[in-house]
């Protein structure tokens, strides 16, 4: 068994969800693979090399695609504008040196190499604007799916956790955001784009900040001892996201009751239960809930939350549950299914798993 998992995080390069977490894709040494997250069915497959980038406009047929270097044909300087239903290239933008990063929403294609962004226009692939960024060769970003909050957040600094917020409609600096005092390991909008979470290289503290208020903040503990945070997630909401996930390199997977601290005080709208007054400093463990060993320790992992279901009159001891989705560098996609008390408790189960090399292909 350990044998196979070496072998799969060999081939697994990246891995993401699409702006409403109904398909994720993985790019590997063989090529590509697009899935749909609700069935688990194989959607897209192609076999074409090495990709280290590969990253989906929604639900549509539209891929943005980057090749890691292993093969002449498929350059890290190269970016190709994909289409899944015709099977054919739309365009290809080069650079002069490899992307770290790429990120769109409807309106606007970010490209980021180690030292320099480029915004385009998605719909006429018009370059508006280039500027350059502080050494950034993880291609650590986050960008708003929501087209009217359309933010993209990058590291301002290389010794401190700052964040610069860029608009990409006004195409100017909007703010920054002075966040931890290490550098930054993971940041993530909220769908709205109205709230950032960041998480520094320690990883002991994760803060969620208001975008409009830059020094407007709220803190939440994952732990005592640093571990590095892989990935962080907002569930999905029109207003004040509810819960805010996070895993890292200890295996377990944190849950942040974003809700219940924002609005400040005592009742979370989906728990409907009264929560203790210190809750302003987000430090209260009613607010924090860990699921251990979800993953193998030091194993990579991407998760996003799919749906919150408020569940008021199914139990008198049930306030909601939530659908969570990971995907493992090391080849598996798993759906847990987290419930929540009433009395600040919660219970957890998998939903179901599979390894994602292993499923032949199907049309969706």
């Amino acid at each position: 068994m350990a044998t196979s998992s070496s072998s799969s995080a060999s081939q697994i390069l990246c891995a993401s969800f699409n702006q409403d977490n109904s398909f994720f894709s993985i790019g590997t040494k063989d090529g590509f693979k697009i899935f749909e997250a609700k069935t688990g069915r194989l959607c897209y497959e192609k076999t074409l090399g090495a990709f280290s980038i590969v990253e989906m406009l929604f639900s549509s047929s539209l891929l943005a695609l980057v090749g890691a270097g292993e093969q002449p044909s498929l350059s890290p300087r190269r970016l190709c504008l994909f289409n899944t239903a015709t099977g054919a290239n739309l365009r290809e933008l080069s650079f002069l040196t490899s992307i770290v990063a790429v990120r769109f929403n409807r309106k606007r294609l970010v490209v980021l190499l180690q030292d320099k962004a480029f915004i385009y226009d998605l719909n006429k692939m018009a370059i508006l604007d280039e500027f350059e960024t502080v050494p950034n060769t993880k291609g650590l970003c986050a960008f708003a799916p929501n087209s009217e909050g359309c933010y993209l957040a990058i590291p301002a600094s290389n010794t401190r956790g700052s964040v610069l917020v860029y608009d990409t409609l006004q195409l100017q600096s909007f703010c920054q955001i002075d966040a931890h005092r290490s550098p930054l390991a993971a940041i993530i909008f909220s769908s709205t784009g109205m709230y950032l979470a960041t998480a520094s290289e320690k990883g002991t503290i994760i803060r969620v900040h208001l975008v409009s208020q830059a020094t407007k903040s709220y803190n939440f503990r994952r732990g005592t001892y640093s571990s590095t945070i892989y990935s962080l997630a907002f569930a999905p909401s029109l207003d004040i996201p509810d819960i805010l996930i996070a895993t890292s390199s200890s295996g377990s997977l944190h849950i942040f009751l974003v809700e219940a601290v924002i609005n400040g005080s005592r009742q979370n709208k989906l728990l409907g239960s009264v929560m203790p007054d210190s809750i302003n400093d987000a430090f209260d463990p009613a607010n924090h809930h860990v699921v251990h060993n979800i993953v193998p320790a030091a194993v990579k992992s991407y998760v996003t939350v799919n749906r919150i279901e408020n569940l008021p009159n199914t139990s008198p001891n049930l306030a909601f549950r939530a659908s969570i989705y990971v995907v493992t560098q090391n080849g598996y996609f798993r759906e847990y299914i987290l419930q929540f008390l009433k009395l600040n408790g919660s219970t957890w189960g998998l939903e179901r798993e599979f390894n994602v090399l292993d499923v032949t292909s199907d049309s969706c």
